[in-house]
């Protein structure tokens, strides 16, 4: 795993074309701003495993 430092208003880019911006820190919380093209899938973590879930009961 990489583990990186950014300030408020700083961002990382993966693959040329996709933005992830830090926009805000209170106590433990962090807003990320995600730029990236219509063809990527984002998700939370608990969200893309509930997912998950569903398609393999679906089989």
């Amino acid at each position: 795993m990489l583990i990186l430092t950014r300030r408020v208003g700083e961002a990382l880019i993966i693959n040329d074309n996709i933005f992830v911006t830090i926009l805000g820190v209170k106590g433990n919380q962090v807003r990320v701003g995600i730029k990236a093209p219509k063809n990527v899938v984002i998700n939370r973590e608990e969200v893309h495993r509930k997912i998950k879930i569903q398609k393999i009961k679906s089989l």
